[in-house]
């Protein structure tokens, strides 16, 4: 039996240096799940025998690409993780690889997965195969190059539309992922579409539905997921997961439905097959709901709602249990002037109030009479689809309900009322929280009330893992408070309040075989326990001066083995509290939470981003986008606290592009001027200007998807056309000595590219030290099993 959470945390400092045990290389009792030796190309296992050994991971082909470039055709392919036999000096120890060019061999290459064929052309066809102790594996498939150094998956565009208030909008391919469908070994691209209208979950207004894609690489659309219109488009709404949970070696899709969700599916040449509609549960059926509904609501409608909120006020429990105020005058501060239960005119009275005088004398961005688009009400569900087809797999409510517009969740509790915000702030992420069988964890809400649930899909049903639920933040006044770090009314979970971020990873955090959900300034242990929640003392020149307070919300999460010279994974974050914050920036020790070195900025520090910048530092460098003004000793930070620059390079997007296993930035964002992206290498300079392409999100300035999809250990970069007709995938073309193996067979960074689309996007991490100066000797073998393709 494990020892209760609580004296594991007592723990785990002082054993944090002997446990640093990659999750790859865990021992067989440290976790129980099912699996298969993978039945890759190679035909050379990893030697475990047991068909349940090791982190279950996705079958891959040899993921083989060609590339036109003025040197001759560049080659890049996969080694597998369950190929990797030790370590070298340059690198992993595999099979060496023959490269076959138009049926002829030209070159055996051991050092590395790339080649540079300078006599190629570009009708010539490639093949590669493994060779082990002289005996040549199966040869991939072949391959001729592209024309240029990308690619252009062609996409269909869904038709424009208008929204209820009559505005037209379009649609650009937004995130994106990516998951083996059909079990071949080879990738399908998942492509959400953004509406031009799509709103952060606080800006009001109608939005167009949202939809899904799944697409083969040769552009043939499989099926599409229109989410309807009663889930809202934007950032915070729609985080979808695309893994295979049942370790059948083909990807499901899980994500949040509701009534009118609908799926469509394709056939051969194009044409629309089927279309049916995700099931509802029985007892909303019995209810009277329908797909034809629609919950969005107009400003009409929400003035409705005060009023039938106002007038049911006596009936809240809050109210009856007298936690709140008895009337709704005493909230808002005024002299009481009816009766409760009140009735319907002395509702309207009080809303109208409310509307038009109330909220705009608390903030003059408070004009309710414009507030409509948002869905308040309704069924919400949870949904698994067969990632091949779309076909319906399971849909279950979600879990928790709003329960309320955001009056719970402190969404009219500050100066500026935001109802439907705070209950609406969704995430999503895949973790191995047994140590061998992937989970997928579902989370709402991260500034007040907390709440996440992990469940496992077992090819039929979905079973329910954990739930960790902070409670709602106790208010005396919901129409007057400040719910921001105070902890829920959850004992177990009260801590978790405040901490979370606009995304979250999975990492083994504390080296026991088994991954954790880092959720912001918060850790759930696998088991989902609050591992900790980190606290620091807020200093001199802040608000909260010699006080123990949370570190609180950020926008910017980075978990990974940053700093090599000391033992375990590593936390980046920046945080938004401003004077009530202890920290603008910090790196923490994952295991613990503890802050290792940090800097108060006393402004909402808005974005930070983590790399190996400059290989002559030891280590990763860290920075924020706070600029080194007003006395602020902001820049560029090494790994072990040393400030190195004031200058730092962008916070966007990473991306492992170089040979040298450096870090580059993809910059440009989607603003008013679109501007074309690049990939900058902070000593070199441009490496490459992606043109004809743009990136979303707007200041964010995301690619679609930064990941290892196919190719040696590089990450490529995926980005939608300007045209909108296509995503563009771009590789690396410049050769390199080092031979790693796929980065999508290390378990953290493929939950990481999983959870990539999510919210804010982040770049996805190994869980080992990956830099320009890596100690090949550290990287773990992995122990992996894959499904036979």
């Amino acid at each position: 039996m494990r020892p209760p959470s609580s004296i594991r945390r007592a723990l785990i400092t002082s054993l944090a240096a002997l446990l640093c045990l990659p999750l790859m290389a865990a021992p067989a009792s440290a976790a129980h799940g099912t699996g298969h030796e993978s039945g890759h190309e190679s035909g050379h296992g990893n030697g475990h025998g047991r068909p349940d050994a090791g982190v279950r991971l996705e079958h891959l082909d040899r993921g083989l690409v060609a590339a036109t470039t003025g040197g001759g055709v560049f080659l890049s392919w996969r080694l597998l993780g369950d190929e990797v036999t030790g370590h070298g000096d340059t690198g992993m120890r595999g099979p060496a690889f023959r490269v076959y060019r138009d049926g002829r061999p030209i070159a055996t290459v051991t050092d590395s997965t790339n080649h540079l064929d300078p006599a190629g052309t570009r009708v010539s066809e490639y093949r590669v195969a493994p060779v082990t102790r002289g005996r040549e594996g199966r040869r991939s498939a072949a391959v001729k190059p592209w024309v240029k150094s990308f690619y252009d998956l062609k996409l269909r565009k869904p038709a424009d539309g208008v929204t209820p208030a009559g505005e037209a909008f379009t649609y650009t391919a937004n995130d994106m992922s990516v998951g083996d469908v059909d079990g071949d070994g080879r990738y399908e691209y998942v492509v959400k579409w953004d509406p031009s209208n799509s709103k952060d979950v606080s800006q009001r207004g109608y939005t167009g539905n949202t939809y899904v894609d799944t697409y083969e690489l040769d552009g043939t659309l499989r099926w599409r997921l229109d989410l309807g219109v009663n889930i809202r488009s934007g950032a915070h709404y729609t985080q979808f997961q695309v893994y295979d949970l049942d370790g059948d070696g083909r990807s499901e899709m899980m994500l949040k439905t509701a009534p009118g969700t609908k799926i469509i599916r394709y056939g051969s040449r194009g044409q629309v097959v089927s279309e049916r509609h995700v099931t509802m549960p029985r007892q909303d059926v019995r209810a009277g709901y329908s797909h034809q509904d629609d919950y969005r609501q107009s400003a009409a409608d929400y003035f409705d709602h005060i009023v039938e909120m106002f007038a049911k006020w006596h009936e809240r429990p809050e109210v009856v249990a007298k936690r709140w105020p008895a009337t709704l005058e005493e909230a808002f501060g005024i002299e009481p002037a009816h009766e409760y239960p009140l009735s319907h005119e002395d509702a309207v009275e009080l809303a109208t109030y409310f509307v038009d005088v109330y909220a705009p004398g608390r903030s003059g961005n408070n004009r309710l009479r414009e507030f409509e688009g948002f869905v308040l009400t309704g069924p919400e569900y949870l949904s698994v689809l067969d990632g091949a087809t779309g076909r319906e797999l399971q849909t279950i409510p979600y879990k928790p309900g709003r329960g309320d517009d955001g009056l719970m969740w402190g969404d009219y509790a500050m100066s500026r009322i935001e109802p439907g915000n705070r209950v609406d702030r969704f995430l999503s992420a895949v973790a191995y929280l047994d140590g061998r069988r992937p989970s997928a964890v579902f989370a709402r809400g991260y500034y007040t009330r907390t709440t996440l649930v992990a469940y496992d899909w077992n090819g039929r049903r979905l079973e329910e893992v954990w739930y960790a639920d902070s409670g709602h933040a106790p208010m005396a006044n919901p129409f007057n408070a400040s719910p921001h770090g105070v902890p829920g009314s959850n004992p177990e979970y009260a801590d978790l309040t405040t901490q979370g971020f606009h995304s979250m990873s999975a990492a083994d955090v504390d080296g026991d075989g088994r991954q954790e959900i880092v959720y912001g300034a918060a850790t759930i242990d696998d088991d989902g326990d609050l591992l900790y929640s980190s606290f620091a003392e807020g200093p001199p020149q802040s608000s909260v001066p010699g006080q123990n307070v949370r570190l609180g919300h950020g926008d910017a999460l980075h978990v990974g083995d940053f700093d090599p010279g000391r033992p375990g994974l590593e936390i980046w974050t920046v945080h938004e509290g401003g004077t009530w914050a202890p920290y603008g920036w910090a790196l923490r020790d994952a295991a613990t939470g503890e802050v290792i070195h940090g800097g108060y900025s006393g402004r909402d520090t808005g974005r930070g981003m983590v790399g190996d910048v400059d290989p002559a530092i030891r280590g990763m460098e860290a920075w924020s986008s706070v600029p080194p003004d007003e006395g602020i000793q902001a820049g560029l930070w090494s790994a072990r606290g040393e400030h190195l620059d004031r200058v730092t390079p962008g916070t966007n997007m990473s991306i492992r592009w170089a040979a040298d296993m450096t870090t580059q930035l993809v910059n440009g964002t989607a603003t008013t001027e679109l501007q074309t992206p690049t990939i900058d290498d902070w000593k070199r300079g441009t490496v490459l200007t992606a043109e004809g392409t743009l990136t979303n999100n707007w200041t964010k300035g995301n690619p679609g998807l930064v990941a290892d999809v196919f190719g040696d250990w590089r990450e490529e970069l995926l980005v939608r056309t300007a045209g909108g007709d296509a995503v563009r995938i771009y590789l690396s073309t410049e050769v390199t000595g080092r031979k790693m193996y796929t980065l999508m067979h290390d378990p953290q960074y493929r939950a990481d590219v999983a959870r990539q689309q999510t919210a804010y996007n982040q770049p996805a991490y190994p869980s080992f030290y990956f830099g320009s100066d890596i100690d090949w000797s550290r990287v773990p073998v992995p122990r992996i099993s894959t499904p036979k393709g």
